[in-house]
């Protein structure tokens, strides 16, 4: 796949319209509804191909931005022609995990309407077979989402010890054979550089005891080894809570999970937030003691069967969308 070609943002226009939905209308606006605008500064945390970001900003006025943040260098290329393209739009190239330093660097700590975060590995990045990222095709074993920096995978599977290993399997990947794959791969890379994505898919292929129904017995490894490779959950985390405090009130945050680690975070983020301060029992409170910052806006979105139709990728994302209230 080239990855200047466009690829469909999985609940596009669910997460658009969650974001702006309620936003003041810019000075701009006409009386025909399909073409009123909003106005309001934005952030997109993960820009990809800009199939979120673009859809945005036809929503926006002249008076908005739209900040977007990628790790991806290929990622990068599209966004600065987008920026080149329309002043509203800037453009990170680093992990969102930077959100909070950003903003404030720019002045707009509190006045942020709206954080959308589509979470996980892009479509481009699975399709090209250089990317590493997939068992489906043989390629350097690499899984950095920004390839120009920090320990590829090969290298993490080369210097890892087999208890780091297994821990990660486990806690990232699930895996219920986790101790079993880990060894094996150890005992694998003793004897030879296990360098590719097909040579290390066979290693945990044959170390893995029970094949699950249309599932290949490597899926959550690579899952797990990506993680760890981009520091997935530690950088999801930092964003979550910096995302609270940018936001204006009244400001949202819209998050589409992929897998289950991810979308459990963010629940119970928006669930901790939600319930504000714990206090001991039989303390006596009151309600502005508590300190609730957020409240869940509907319930968690899944895509409809016209889009799973289009893009089969999408059968998995759920989005969760919550509302700064403190």
């Amino acid at each position: 796949m080239n990855p200047q070609q466009p690829h469909d943002a999985v609940l596009l226009n669910e997460a658009v319209e969650a974001l702006v939905q309620g936003k003041q209308l810019s000075d701009n606006d006409t009386a025909d509804k399909s073409e009123q605008k909003i106005d309001g500064i934005f952030i997109d945390c993960t820009f990809g191909r800009g199939g979120h970001s673009r859809e945005l900003l036809s929503k926006l006025g002249k008076n908005s931005y739209l900040l977007a943040f990628d790790k991806d260098p290929q990622a990068i290329e599209v966004a600065e022609k987008l920026q080149a393209e329309d002043d509203r739009f800037g453009i990170v190239h680093d992990s969102f995990s930077l959100l909070e330093q950003e903003v404030e660097k720019r002045g707009w700590t509190g006045k942020i309407d709206g954080v959308l975060m589509d979470l996980g590995v892009s479509s481009p990045q699975l399709d090209q077979a250089e990317r590493g990222f997939s068992f489906m095709q043989d390629g350097p074993l690499d899984m950095r989402m920004n390839s120009t920096k920090g320990l590829t995978a090969q290298e993490w599977i080369q210097q890892t010890k087999e208890e780091d290993m297994i821990f990660a399997f486990k806690a990232y990947g699930e895996e219920r054979y986790a101790k079993r794959i880990a060894r094996s791969i150890c005992e694998k890379r003793e004897k030879e550089v296990i360098d590719t994505t097909k040579k290390l898919a066979n290693i945990i292929a044959e170390a893995h005891p029970r094949w699950e129904k249309h599932k290949h017995p490597a899926t959550r490894c690579f899952q797990a080894i990506r993680i760890a490779v981009n520091s997935e959950l530690d950088d999801l985390k930092a964003v979550l809570a910096q995302a609270l405090e940018v936001l204006s009130i009244g400001g949202r945050l819209v998050a589409i999970s992929f897998h289950s680690l991810e979308d459990r975070m963010v629940k119970q983020f928006i669930r901790d937030q939600e319930k504000g301060k714990e206090f001991p029992a039989g303390l006596p409170i009151t309600e502005d003691m508590i300190e609730r910052r957020m409240k869940r806006v509907g319930k968690f979105v899944k895509a409809g069967e016209e889009e799973l139709a289009r893009n089969n990728r999408a059968r998995s994302a759920v989005m969760r969308v919550a509302e700064k209230i403190g």
